[in-house]
C-alpha cells in the first residue's frame, strides 16, 4: 500500500516539477534578457536587417535581432539558464521508475482513473519544451524512450526507429515514426522533431481507465512543428493472433480515450500495422489496439447466413399470406387491428434481416464509419419495433379484455398502435445515437453494432427488450385468469375466441424472442463461450420462421380462409376448362 500511495504522489509531482524548473529556467533567462535590449549585434544597422547572436555563456540557445530606426531589438531569446536536457534527463529517470512493468498491477488501486493519462500528458508537455540544437537528442530507459532531431524543408524522409522489451521478456517489440519528404517540404524554418515510446504505458491505461481493449504495440508520442499533418507509423505486434483485429487509434488528451478517429489502418498482417495518423493538440499519442476476442467460426458463418435467408423467405411467405386473407380474416374490428400488428411484426423484423446483412457485409466502424452508424441505427431501430409491436398487442388483448372494447374508435386504436409500435423505438434509437456518437461511442469497434465497453449503448436495446417480455408475459397471465373466471356473453363470444388467439400466440413468441435476445446479451458478457453464440445466431436467424409458423400457419382463422382461396382456385379453373371444352365441342360457324 505504501508503495501505491508513493506511486500516486509521483504522478501528481511529475508536471508540478516540471513546471517549477522551467519557470526558474526562463525567469533566469529573463534576467539576462534586460541587461542586453540593444546594440549588441555587430556591424551597421540598416532598417529590416537581422542577425542571430549567442547567449552568453553558460546559458543553451540563441538570441534574435531586428534593426528598426537604425536600433537593435530583440526578437526572439530562447537562453536557458538551466540545461532542459539535463533536466529532463533526470525527469525521464522518475517516469521510467513509475513505468516499470512490475508497478503496473498498483496503477488500479489509485483513486483517480485519470492518472495515468496526466502521466502520459506531462511527459509529452515537458518533451515539447526542449531544446534541441546542432546534435540530436537520444534519452533511452528501459520504459521511457525519447528521440529528437532538427528538420528542415530540404531535408529527406525522416524516421525514428525504437525496440523495447514488453512484458518482462527478452521479446522487442519495434515502433517507428515515418515523415515523408512531401510533408517535409511544407516546414519553413528549421524545426525540431521529438517521439516517445513507451512500452508500458498501453497496459497501465487499460488498468486505470477498466475498458475492455488490449493495447497490441508501442505507445508512440510524437511532437511535431504545425505545418506537419500527416505521418506514418509502424507497429509491431505484441500478441501475434491473426483471429483478432487490429485498429490504428490516437490518444484523446482531453477525453483521456482511445479514438479510432486520429488514424487509419493502411497496412496489416500477423506481425505488423501500419497506421496513417494526423497529429494535432488533442493527438499527440498513437498505438494500435486488439479487438476483444471475437469467435469467428464456420459453424457460426453458416447457420447465421442459412438462417436469415430462411427468415426472410418466412416473412416474405407470412406478409403474402397476410395479403390473400385480409379481407376474410379482417372482419371485427380486434381481428383486424390483430392482423395490423402481425403485418408490421413481420414487415420490421424483414427489415431487421436486410439491415443486419447490410451491416455484416461492412467490414467495420474503421473503414466505413458512416455506414456502419446508419446500419446500426437502423438494426437498432427495427428489431426495438418488433418488441414493440409485441407490446401493442399485449396491451390491445389487455384492452379488449379488461375493458369494453367499442368504446374507441378503430382509427385512434390504430394510431396509438402505430405510435407505439414506431414512435418509441425511433425516439431511443435516435436518443441512443445523439448521446453517444458525438463522442465515437456508439459502435463496437469490432462490428457495426451497439457499443458495450464503452457507453453501454446496447443497453437502450437490451433493456427495453426484456421489459417488453416481461410485460407481455404479465399480460398473457392476467388474461388467462380474467377469461377463465369472467360470464362470456354471446355477443362478445367471437371477439374473446379472437382474444385467446392472439394470448396464445404471444404466449408462444414473446418467451422465444425473450429467450433470443437473453442468450444475445451472454454473449457480450462472456464472449469465448461458442455454446451462447451458436444458440443465439439458431434463434435470432429463425425468428422470421417462428412468426410465420405461430403467427400465421397455426392460426385457424388463416388456415380456413386459406382453404378457401385454394377451393376457390380450383372452382374457377374448372369453370374455365368446361367453358374451354363447350368452345370446342360447338364450334362457331362462320358465313358461307
Amino acid at each position: 500500500m505504501t508503495h501505491t500511495l508513493v506511486l500516486y504522489y509521483l504522478v501528481f509531482l511529475l508536471p508540478t516539477e516540471s513546471c517549477r524548473t522551467l519557470y526558474q529556467a526562463t525567469s533566469k533567462s529573463k534576467e539576462k534578457v534586460h541587461a542586453r535590449l540593444h546594440g549588441v549585434c555587430e556591424g551597421v544597422c540598416t532598417d529590416n536587417s537581422q542577425c542571430t547572436q549567442p547567449c552568453p555563456p553558460d546559458t543553451q540557445g540563441n538570441m534574435g535581432f531586428s534593426c528598426r530606426k537604425k536600433t537593435w531589438h530583440k526578437l526572439t531569446d530562447t537562453c536557458r539558464t538551466l540545461n532542459a536536457l539535463n533536466i529532463f534527463e533526470s525527469y525521464s529517470t522518475i517516469a521510467n521508475h513509475i513505468l516499470n512493468s512490475k508497478s503496473i498491477s498498483n496503477w488500479t488501486f489509485i483513486p483517480d482513473r485519470n492518472s495515468s493519462s496526466v502521466l502520459l500528458h506531462s511527459v509529452n508537455s515537458f518533451a515539447r519544451r526542449l531544446y534541441i540544437d546542432k546534435h540530436p537528442v537520444d534519452i533511452s530507459d528501459a520504459f521511457i524512450h525519447t528521440m529528437g532531431i532538427t528538420i528542415s524543408g530540404d531535408n529527406t524522409e525522416k524516421n525514428f526507429t525504437f525496440s523495447m522489451r514488453v512484458n518482462d521478456t527478452s521479446n522487442e517489440v519495434t515502433g517507428r515514426v515515418l515523415i515523408s519528404r512531401d510533408e517535409l517540404r511544407k516546414v519553413t524554418s528549421p524545426s525540431q522533431v521529438i517521439s516517445i515510446a513507451f512500452p508500458t504505458i498501453g497496459a497501465i491505461l487499460e488498468a486505470s481507465l477498466l475498458e475492455n481493449v488490449t493495447v497490441n504495440g508501442l505507445v508512440l508520442s510524437v511532437i511535431l512543428p504545425k505545418e506537419l499533418k500527416r505521418i506514418s507509423l509502424i507497429f509491431d505486434k505484441i500478441s501475434k493472433s491473426e483471429e483478432r483485429r487490429t485498429q490504428c487509434v490516437g490518444w484523446h488528451s482531453v477525453e483521456s480515450r482511445w479514438d479510432q478517429q486520429a488514424c487509419k489502418m493502411i497496412q496489416e498482417n500477423s506481425q505488423q500495422a501500419v497506421c496513417k495518423c494526423r497529429p494535432s493538440k488533442l493527438f499527440t499519442s498513437f498505438s494500435i489496439l486488439m479487438s476483444p476476442h471475437i469467435l469467428e467460426s464456420p459453424i457460426l458463418t453458416y447457420i447465421t447466413y442459412v438462417g436469415l435467408g430462411i427468415s426472410i423467405c418466412s416473412l416474405i411467405l407470412c406478409l403474402s399470406i397476410e395479403v390473400l386473407v385480409w379481407s376474410q380474416v379482417t372482419k371485427t374490428e380486434i381481428t383486424y387491428l390483430r392482423h395490423v400488428c402481425i403485418v408490421n411484426i413481420a414487415a420490421t423484423l424483414l427489415m431487421a434481416d436486410v439491415w443486419f446483412i447490410v451491416a455484416s457485409f461492412l467490414s467495420g466502424p474503421v473503414t466505413h464509419h458512416k455506414g456502419c452508424v446508419a446500419a446500426t441505427f437502423f438494426v437498432h431501430f427495427f428489431y426495438l419495433s418488433v418488441f414493440f409491436w409485441m407490446l401493442a398487442k399485449a396491451l390491445l388483448i389487455l384492452y379488449g379484455i379488461m375493458i369494453v372494447f367499442h368504446t374507441l374508435p378503430k382509427s385512434v386504436l390504430v394510431a396509438s398502435l402505430f405510435s407505439l409500435g414506431y414512435g418509441c423505438p425511433l425516439v431511443i434509437a435516435g436518443i441512443t445515437v445523439a448521446a453517444t456518437e458525438p463522442g465515437k461511442g456508439y459502435l463496437r469497434p469490432e462490428a457495426c453494432w451497439l457499443n458495450w465497453d464503452m457507453t453501454r449503448a446496447l443497453l437502450a436495446f437490451v433493456v427495453p427488450a426484456l421489459a417488453i417480455v416481461v410485460v407481455n408475459l404479465i399480460t398473457v397471465t392476467l388474461v388467462i385468469v380474467k377469461t377463465q373466471r369472467a360470464a362470456i356473453g354471446n355477443s362478445m363470444f367471437q371477439e374473446v375466441r379472437a382474444i385467446v388467439r392472439i394470448s396464445k400466440n404471444i404466449a408462444i413468441l414473446t418467451p422465444l424472442l425473450g429467450l433470443t435476445w437473453g442468450f444475445g446479451v451472454a454473449t457480450v458478457i462472456n464472449d469465448r463461450t461458442l455454446a451462447f453464440h451458436i444458440i443465439f445466431s439458431l434463434l435470432n436467424a429463425f425468428q422470421g420462421f417462428f412468426i410465420l409458423v405461430f403467427g400465421t400457419i397455426l392460426d385457424p382463422k388463416i388456415r380456413e380462409a386459406l382453404k378457401g382461396r385454394v377451393a376457390s382456385a380450383k372452382w374457377s379453373s374448372r369453370i374455365s376448362e368446361n367453358v374451354s371444352s363447350e368452345f370446342s365441342c360447338h364450334p362457331t360457324k362462320g358465313p358461307s
